[in-house]
């Protein structure tokens, strides 16, 4: 599609209230930032968008490995290769870590997707309700991590080089929050990067207002790693971690795999390092592994239907049960990209002719939502989103095996079964329903 000859304009919202902000990295203060009923908008300048008189178009689906037309067949096999590459401790891997390699975490059904991969995280709830990260003691107490929720799974040492070093994180025995998240489908994640922050608030505020106050999605906003002082609309991870790719990409670096980068220079620990921050160099091309990850990702085709399923009377008749019951409220089926030639990630990203203008159909608000299956974990927006989540995108959700944050729902009905609180009219409704109909909705379910 040709680039839009755009105006740019500024989108800009006010507001009494400021939304608070909240550090992406387990190592940085939490805010005292409060939920607020309804919709929190935001009291600085969001996405440049640029206007287009062009009908938006499909965005490309598939599982072929073929990108989605933002670069070319070439590079984003190369891309891949370096999204899979195996780490080692030469090449920064460690001295904490959780996976030796992107893919470990996002492989099904192809490079990018899903997994069956959990991570650890806990917290401390003292009497009068307030979270803390725990500070987590290394190296037979010698050394302590402060601020963290993340308990890694793996370490490098004790080893033939460092014997005595005993770095392997534990949770501490004072936590009384315990959780594990599941890794999360990458692919089609570029299309909801393109997806305007101005977007998501007017889901917010439509789906508030619509519902009488039952269903309010909320609206935080995190740092763009790459735009030092710069925020934006979050919209990645259980807890809306993140509203890049880039700062996405090197947060698991660090976090997942202990690979430090410009973005993410300092390692976890000293204790059992060999190497020298930051870790992960350019290459050539002026392009180090983060920036490769970040634009697999923003190359990668939506995941697809199982049309077969999808277009079934079954499926069909599923799919209006599922809007009736009110589950698109929440899992919005449609969403279009801004347009091409945007300006987005706080100046760092324009939108590309393959991202821009595009209809998507990701069954997601991007917003966190109080729904009964909240894991406790404060990251971001505050104290009052500790039982809050981001809604997960449906697109591709029939192909995990489990279901849910931590993975516990293993079939539709009981992950269904787990939602209440904001999601407890949809709950009640759909075991209302009789069993044709409970079967349609599962059917179209499976065809996602």
């Amino acid at each position: 599609m040709a680039r839009s000859t755009a105006v740019l304009t500024i989108v800009l919202f006010s507001t009494a209230m400021a939304l608070a902000m909240a550090a992406t990295d387990d190592r940085r203060p939490q805010q005292n930032s409060h939920s607020h009923p309804g919709p929190s908008p935001v009291s600085n300048p969001l996405d440049v968008i640029a206007t287009t008189n062009a009908a938006p178009s499909e965005a490309p689906t598939g599982f072929d490995d073929q990108p989605n037309g933002m670069v070319d067949s070439s590079t984003h096999g190369m891309d891949a290769a370096v999204f899979s590459e195996v780490e080692d401790g030469a090449g920064g891997l460690g001295p904490l870590f959780n996976a030796q390699s992107c893919r470990e975490c996002h492989q099904t059904p192809a490079v990018g997707g899903v997994s069956q991969v959990t991570e650890l995280r806990v917290g401390y709830v003292d009497a009068h309700g307030n979270f803390t990260n725990p500070n987590i003691a290394i190296g037979d107490g010698s050394v302590t991590i402060a601020n963290r929720s993340l308990v890694n799974d793996r370490a490098m040492c004790p080893s033939a080089d460092y014997p005595a070093n005993e770095v392997q994180e534990h949770a501490p025995d004072r936590v009384n929050v315990r959780t594990l998240r599941s890794s999360l489908n990458t692919l089609g994640d570029g299309f909801i990067e393109a997806i305007s922050s101005a977007t998501i608030i007017d889901i917010a505020t439509k789906q508030c207002k619509g519902s009488f106050g039952q269903v309010c999605g909320q609206v935080i906003q995190v740092p763009v790693a790459e735009a030092p002082g710069q925020t934006r609309v979050a919209r990645f991870g259980w807890k809306n971690q993140h509203a890049s790719l880039l700062s996405f990409s090197a947060d698991a670096y660090l976090n997942e795999m202990g690979v430090t980068s410009r973005l993410q220079p300092t390692d976890l620990t000293s204790l059992c390092k060999t190497t020298t921050d930051p870790e992960d160099h350019q290459d050539t091309d002026g392009n180090s592994d983060i920036d490769r990850f970040a634009r697999f990702m923003r190359a990668s085709k939506a995941p697809a239907r199982d049309l077969n399923l999808a277009n079934t009377a079954d499926a069909e008749a599923g799919a209006a049960i599922f809007d009736k019951l009110g589950c698109d409220t929440c899992h919005v089926p449609t969403i279009v990209t801004a347009p091409a030639g945007s300006v987005i990630n706080g100046g760092s990203l324009i939108v590309p002719d393959a991202l821009g203008n595009k209809i998507i159909h990701p069954y997601s608000d991007f917003l966190l939502h109080n729904v009964g299956t909240g894991d406790g974990i404060v990251q971001n927006g505050g104290p009052a989103t500790a039982q809050k989540l981001r809604t997960p995108p449906l697109w591709g959700v029939r192909l995990r095996s489990r279901f849910l944050h931590d993975g516990r729902a293993l079939t539709f009905t009981d992950a269904i079964r787990a939602h209440d609180n904001e999601a407890s009219r949809a709950t009640r409704g759909f075991f209302n329903l009789s069993d044709q109909e409970k079967q349609q909705l599962l059917t179209f379910l499976k065809s996602l």
